[in-house]
C-alpha cells in the first residue's frame, strides 16, 4: 500500500467513529429527554426517523452533487455539520424556547453530516490502494462498531461520575471529534474512485440493473436488522428488563457494538479465507435467532444474551453489501456508493420506526416491537439467494 495513503485511511476509519457518536449518543439520553423535558416517547421516536430520514435525502442526492463538488469540501463540510449538531444539542433548546423542536433542528444538522459521512467515506476507502477490498472494507466498518463502543462507555462513565444532568457538557466534548477529524480531512490525499480513463454508472444505468434493486434490498435490510435492535438496547433493557440506566447502557448497546465490531474485524483479518454469500446467510440465520431470544425468552438475562447475539449477527450486512457491490458493478462510482447508502438509511430509518410503533401499538411492549423486526433478515438472506449467479456489470 502507498504509504501515503496511511493517514487517509486513519481518517476513514474516525469519520466512522463520528458516525457512531452521531447515531448513538442522543438515543442513550431518551429517558432523560421523556422525563427532563416531558417528551412523548411517540415524539422520541420521531427523533430516529428524522435523523435516518435527512440521512437517507443526503444519500440521494449526493448521487448528483458530490462529484461536481468534489470529495474533499464535502468530506469536510460533513465534519462540520456533525460538529455543530451536537453542540445544536445543548444550545438548541433554550435558544429556539421548545426543547423538542430545539433537539429535532440539532438532529437535522447532525443527520447532514451524518449522511455525508456515510456516502463518502466507503468510496474514499474503497478508491485507496489497499489488497484485498473485502477485508479493508470489512475493517473500515468495525470502526463504527468501536465508535458505538466508546460512546456508551465514556457516556456511561461520564453520567455515572458526573451525573446524566451534565450530559450538555459531554455532548460539546463528542463534537471535538468531528472538528479534529475534519481539520486532518483537508490535507490527506484522496484518490479518484473511477479511473479517468473510465465512466462511472449513472443512476437510470443503475435503475435498469437487477443486480442493483437485489443489492438495495440487501442494504435496507442491513440497515433495518442492525439499528432495530441497536436504537432501541438501551431503552430495552431499562424499561423491559428492569435494570438501571448503567446496566442497561452496558448490557444493552456496549455489548451489541462490542459483538458487531468483533464479527467485521474477524472478517477483516480472515476475509480472505472465508466465503462471503456463506459468511452473510450464517450471519442472517443467527440474526433471525437472536430476535426471536429477545422477543420470547421469559428470561431478562437470556434477552439480553439475544441482544449482543443481535450484534454479532449483524456485523458483515452491510459492509458485506457493500464488498458485493462493488465486485459487481465494479463501474457503479459515486452514484452506487450513494443510492447504496440511501437503502441503508432507509433501514436504519424503518427498523427501528417500526419496532417503535409496533411497540406503542402492544402497550410500549418492546418485545412485541423486536418481534415484528425478524422480516428484515429473513429477507436478506433472500436477497443474498438472488445475487449468486447473477453476471458482473460494468
Amino acid at each position: 500500500m502507498n504509504r501515503n495513503y496511511e493517514k487517509t485511511i486513519y481518517a476513514c476509519f474516525v469519520g466512522y467513529i463520528v458516525q457512531a457518536i452521531v447515531n448513538n449518543f442522543v438515543p442513550l439520553l431518551f429517558l432523560t429527554f421523556e422525563k427532563t423535558y416531558h417528551i412523548p416517547l411517540g415524539q422520541i421516536t420521531m427523533l430516529i426517523t428524522i435523523n435516518f430520514g435527512i440521512q437517507l435525502l443526503v444519500d440521494l442526492l449526493s448521487a448528483k452533487f458530490v462529484d461536481k463538488i468534489g470529495y474533499r469540501i464535502c468530506i469536510v463540510a460533513a465534519h462540520v455539520c456533525a460538529a455543530a449538531g451536537l453542540l445544536g444539542l445543548v444550545f438548541l433548546p433554550e435558544i429556539v424556547g421548545n426543547a423538542y423542536i430545539g433537539f429535532l433542528a440539532a438532529v437535522i444538522i447532525y443527520a447532514i453530516g451524518g449522511g455525508l459521512i456515510e456516502v463518502l467515506i466507503s468510496p474514499i476507502m474503497e478508491s485507496c490502494p489497499t489488497k484485498n477490498k473485502e477485508k479493508a472494507m470489512s475493517l473500515l466498518h468495525s470502526f463504527y462498531c468501536w465508535g458505538h463502543v466508546g460512546v456508551v462507555l465514556i457516556s456511561t462513565l461520564f453520567f455515572k461520575l458526573f451525573g446524566i444532568g451534565n450530559w450538555k457538557i459531554l455532548a460539546c466534548v463528542w463534537a471535538v471529534v468531528p472538528i479534529v477529524n475534519g481539520v486532518i480531512f483537508t490535507r490527506v490525499p484522496i484518490a479518484p474512485l473511477v479511473e479517468e480513463s473510465e465512466e462511472g454508472m449513472s443512476i437510470l444505468d443503475l435503475c435498469k440493473s437487477h443486480v442493483f434493486w437485489i443489492l438495495m434490498l440487501m442494504m435496507t435490510c442491513a440497515g433495518a436488522s442492525e439499528q432495530a435492535v441497536s436504537q432501541w438496547a438501551s431503552t430495552f433493557a431499562e424499561q423491559g428488563l428492569g435494570v438501571s440506566k448503567t446496566i442497561g447502557d452496558l448490557a444493552g448497546p456496549m455489548s451489541f457494538a462490542i459483538l458487531m465490531g468483533s464479527s467485521r474485524a474477524f472478517y477483516g483479518k480472515l476475509g480472505d479465507k472465508i466465503d462471503l454469500d456463506k459468511f452473510m446467510t450464517g450471519s442472517a440465520v443467527l440474526c433471525i435467532a437472536s430476535y426471536l431470544l429477545i422477543s420470547l425468552s421469559p428470561s431478562p438475562v437470556l434477552s439480553l444474551v439475544g441482544c449482543g447475539l443481535c450484534g454479532l449477527s449483524v456485523g458483515i450486512m452491510w459492509p458485506g453489501s457493500f464488498s458485493k457491490a462493488s465486485a459487481a458493478l465494479r463501474n457503479g462510482g459515486t452514484a452506487m456508493f450513494a443510492l447504496l447508502a440511501l437503502g441503508g438509511d432507509l433501514g436504519c430509518s424503518g427498523g427501528p420506526t417500526l419496532v417503535g410503533y409496533v411497540s406503542s401499538a402492544a402497550s410500549d411492549n418492546l418485545k412485541k416491537g423486536i418481534l415484528a423486526g425478524v422480516i428484515f433478515p429473513v429477507l436478506l438472506i433472500v436477497g443474498v439467494m438472488l445475487l449468486k449467479g447473477k453476471k458482473q456489470e460494468a
